[in-house]
Formats: structure tokens, sequence, C-alpha cells
């Protein structure tokens, strides 16, 4: 219980026992996540769905991600070279835009080994703070880059490094901001000798400015902090806040072995942060290896909110082979829990088969975050990717009428063939919410609201606009069930059955009533199979899948009763062979 190199090594005065409360908060929210609570008192917050990990198709280690303005925006260590930002819609960066937004120039203090890099929005401005050096790893030092505007995709200007007086080794920088003040964080070396990395503070007068000496607020003195070392490890720092509480994550042991883990510093409540006696920290890791799991290595994290602000997220790298040492590092996500002390939990890391509930308000796409569309209306571009000209995609629009009569909008993708919808009068500020079905092409799309005559109609609001569409691949499969990549696919892939059941979780929506549920499934049999589907709270149906090629994918449809908040969907083919790609909601 004694103090370790300034910082109490004390797990928040509890050890292990807390941690074991907390993993049962954990696995218990989880479990009400997909077994569905009460939600009639639970305000909409999106139409639900699941995802698995990774979250992208290439090597991301030590992601940084941001949520602003309906976009993900993360940045990784790619390759030592550059710095690339990835924008998504969803916390899935499998078809995110990428865009190298800054190349070092050659023969500098800074043209070598480029690594995790992090993007801040700090005080109204972009940031990218990352480590380089010359070549050599004893000349690692920290550097900024500044947005030249508000879009984070676009150019930076390189505005030097980042150092205190003592300018020794620097990796993994980034700056916390705390009663509105300035800190930057980071892992050095005491001297010039790659001994161990140390977590470091200092105050900032600006954020490109260190304006104090540096404190040692932990040093890498733990067991499982040691493993794989010499140097032993305290890096890839990240920040968390929840109601003026704050704690600094941090990656221990050697991050080229599986027992790469994530530890916790917490700062006391009305505690100095250049104050070393005011921070706790933990005895035991709150994310490590899970061999069950599958998971290796996770660690080097930043921390997200949800869309909606109500949740936070942990963002992660990690490893499927307990040999992959630094290969195949990619991001991962699942979500932060509290307890009631006021105290986070990480869970146990998830295996790439877990069906995790997405972060709460995804797929809602503001209406204040779209622009405007040539000749009026509004424009949702960067729409995720769709099932191709051939089939159709629902589409849920939120919107508001209070002018006492009906009235029609028209939805228009990409030029296509626009669709008409009727808005019937809503009561004073009531969010009404209509479906329609419209043609996306493949990749990213855009969608236009309007009016008969461009312009939307006098007195009524669209709020926002969601993809209602569930992808199978990201459902929970049963022994039996199996993902695999197709091309032909709406998503990356398909769910293909030799018997056993998919378990589509957290499918929500707004009101209690009667939906058409629309099943793309593909079934290269010369007969018709019975698809067996079942809800929670209802009945079980069956629909007969028509025989058809193996690249195709039609839709058979199915009218059920959804309630208002979290329904599960769960179907079961009678025979081997089918494959599903997608189902949707829509009224």
């Amino acid at each position: 219980m004694g103090r370790r190199r300034g910082s109490k090594s004390i797990y928040f005065g509890l050890g292990a026992v807390l941690l074991t409360a907390l993993a049962a908060i954990w696995i218990g929210t989880v479990n009400g996540w997909m077994n569905g609570n009460d939600e009639e008192a639970v305000p909409y917050a999106g139409h639900g769905g699941t995802f698995k990990n990774a979250i992208s198709g290439m090597d991301t280690p030590d992601p940084s991600v941001v949520y602003k303005d309906g976009f993900y925006y993360m940045t990784f260590t790619h390759n030592g070279a550059d710095v690339m930002i990835m924008k998504s819609r969803t916390l899935d960066f499998k078809h995110a835009e990428r865009k190298v937004v800054w190349y070092p120039p050659v023969d500098t203090a800074y043209s070598a080994n480029l690594w995790a890099p992090e993007i801040q929005y700090i005080r109204g401005m972009w940031y990218i703070y990352f480590a380089a050096d010359d070549g050599a790893n004893e000349n690692h030092r920290m550097y900024a880059l500044e947005a030249d505007t508000d879009d984070p995709m676009g150019e930076y200007t390189f505005k030097g490094q980042i150092t205190d007086e003592s300018n020794r080794w620097a990796i993994d920088g980034l700056v916390m901001e705390h009663e509105e003040k300035l800190y930057f964080v980071w892992s050095g070396w005491e001297a010039d000798v790659n001994i161990a990395q140390n977590t470091y503070i200092a105050p900032m007068s600006d954020p490109l400015t260190i304006s104090g000496p540096r404190v040692l607020l932990s040093a890498p003195d733990l067991e499982w902090e040691r493993a794989g070392g010499p140097p032993y490890i305290n890096e890839g720092q990240a920040i968390l806040s929840k109601d003026g509480r704050v704690f600094l994550a941090y990656s221990g042991a050697g991050s080229w072995t599986p027992h790469y883990s994530i530890g916790i510093l917490a700062l006391t409540p009305g505690g100095n942060p250049l104050d070393p006696a005011d921070w706790e920290k933990s005895a035991l890791p709150l994310m490590a290896i899970d061999d069950e799991a599958g998971v290796y290595g996770p660690g080097h994290n930043s921390f997200v909110k949800s869309p909606d602000g109500t949740e936070d997220w942990i963002v992660y790298h990690a490893t499927s082979g307990i040999t992959d040492g630094w290969n195949n590092r990619k991001a991962r996500a699942q979500r932060v829990l509290w307890g009631d002390d006021g105290l986070p939990s990480f869970g146990k890391p998830l295996s790439t088969d877990s069906a995790i509930p997405v972060p709460s308000g995804s797929g809602i796409f503001l209406a204040e975050h779209a622009g405007t569309a040539e000749g009026g209306g509004l424009l949702f571009d960067s729409l995720p990717l769709g099932a191709g000209a051939a089939q159709q995609t629902p589409l849920l629009l939120h919107y508001r009428n209070a002018t006492g009569t009906g009235a029609a909008l028209r939805l228009e993708a990409h030029g296509g063939e626009p669709v008409e919808v009727a808005l019937p009068a809503l009561a004073g500020d009531e969010t009404g919410y209509v479906y329609a079905l419209i043609g996306f092409a493949e990749g990213s799309n855009s969608v236009v609201v309007t009016g008969a005559e461009g312009q939307l109609p006098t007195g009524i609001q669209v709020t926002a606009l969601e993809i209602p569409r569930y992808e199978a691949e990201y459902a929970q499969g049963g022994e039996g069930m199996a993902a695999e990549d197709n091309p032909f696919a709406s998503g990356t892939g398909v769910m293909k059955g030799e018997g056993g059941k998919l378990a589509f979780e957290s499918v929500i929506v707004p009101e209690t009533a009667p939906y058409t549920l629309r099943i793309a499934a593909s079934n290269p049999s010369s007969n018709e199979i019975a698809l067996h589907v079942e809800t929670s709270g209802s009945k079980k149906e069956t629909v007969q899948l028509p025989p058809t090629a193996r690249s195709e994918y039609p839709v058979t449809e199915l009218r059920l009763k959804l309630r208002k908040g979290a329904n599960s969907i769960t179907l079961k083919p009678a025979s081997d062979g089918v494959s599903i790609d997608y189902i949707d909601i829509v009224r």
C-alpha cells in the first residue's frame, strides 16, 4: 500500500476486490444490452444494431479517435512514414474515407519513425501530436501539427517540437484539459538510456507550448508493467473524465508481447494534476490478455464519446495471435462502464466473434450536420456503403410538422429516381418517423431531401436521417453459423449457416407497431428452404426462401410486430447452405 515513485499504487483503495466488482457490473450491463431492457421510458437514440471487432480491416496500431459534428476521425501509426486520418459516420472504419494529411520532409530530426499520432480538438482548433526521430530511436521527440481550417481532413502546418526544458526522449504525448487549464502528458526516459519509460506531465500555456518543468507521475514498477522488459513500459497515455473526475490510462509491458495491458491513474477529487501525491495508481491492469477470447496485447488506447454524448468508449489495438508481436495490431472498441462510486471499468477484451451493441446515437445523421443541396433542401453525404444499384436501401426520416396539415417530401439518392414520403401532421415539438426505400449505389452515398419545389415546405423541419439496416456479419452467430467475406454483400460479408441460429440483437424501433422485416438471403439449392424467425416477446414465424444463384441475395419480406425500444430477431434456416446478407426494418 506504499507510495510508488510519487503515486499511490493501490486500486483506488480496494485492489483486486474492486476490479472483481467492476467486472461484475460490466458483465451484468452487457447482459442487459444483449437481452433487451424495458425501453419504454428511454428516449429513442437510433435504430441500434451491433458491430464486431476489429473496427478496421487494415493494421491500425495506437488508435486515436475523436467524434465531432457527425463523424468519427481516427489516426494511428501508419507504417511510421506519415500521418493518415480516417473519417467515418460510425465507429466502423472498414469503409472509411482515408487521407494522408502530412508527410515529413526528408533529412530532419522528425523525418522518420512517426509513432502514435494523437488527433485532438482543443479550444476550437484541430491539432495532431506525434513522435518522430531522424532514424535513431534515442532521438524520438514530440512534435505538433495545427490544422489550417476547421476540417480535420484538410491541410496542416508543422508547428515544431513540444518539449520541456529537459528535452529528453519523448513519445505518445497528448494534451489534457482540466478546469480550464492545459497540461501535456507523455511517455519519456528519465535520462538518455532506454531502461524505462515513465509517465510525465507538465503545464502548458497554450496547445503548442509547455510552460513548466516535467513531473513524474508513474514509473513501471509493478510486475505486470515490466513483462517483456527491459525496457520497462508506461506509454500510450489517454485521458478519461466524467463528472469532474480525471483518469489517466496508460499501457504497460512490452508492446511486442501478448502481455501489453492497460492500467490507470486516478486524480483525487479536487487534486492538483502536477502533484504526484494526488494521483492513485491501479495495482492491476483494467484490460489485459484474454486467451479464451483470443485477444492478445490490448493496449495503447484512446477514449471517445458516443454520438449522443451519453456513453464513453475505449478504442485500443490488439492482435488475434499470441505470437503476433507488432504484426496484425488492429483497432477495437468497447464501452466503458461506470460504477456507482464513479470509477470506470473496461471489462475483458471482447472476441472478434462477439456482437457488440453500437454506441448510443449511432446511425442518426443529424440535419444540423447536413449540407445544403443545389437548388435547396438538405444534403446528407458520406453515407455508409449501400447494397449496390440492384438493391433498395431503407431510410428512416425524423421530422416535425406543426402546420396542422399533412405534407410531403422527396428523397433522392445519387440523382436516381426520387421517392416521395408523406408527413402526417404532429403536435407541437413532437417528432415523427417515416420510412422509405431508395436505390443506393455501391460505395459512399448521398441523399437529398427536398420539397416538391426544391426548398423544404414552410413549417416542416427535418431533424435526422437513418439507414435501419442490420448486417448479418455483425450479428451473433450460434454454433453452425460463420461469417465469411463476400464481394456481392451489402457490407463486408455474410453469415453462412450449417445449422444454428443467427441473432440480431439491439434492433431498436421508435414506436410499438407492425413493421416489415426484409431479409436478404441466398439459397443456392434447387428447392425452397424454410427460415424460422423469432422476435423477443413474439410468436415464431416461418418464411420460404426461394432458390437462388450463389451470388444472389433477393429480399424476402415478413410482417411482424416490434415493441418500442430494443428487440431481438433470431433467424434459423431449416437446412444447411443458406447465407444471410442483412435484414432491414421498414414500416
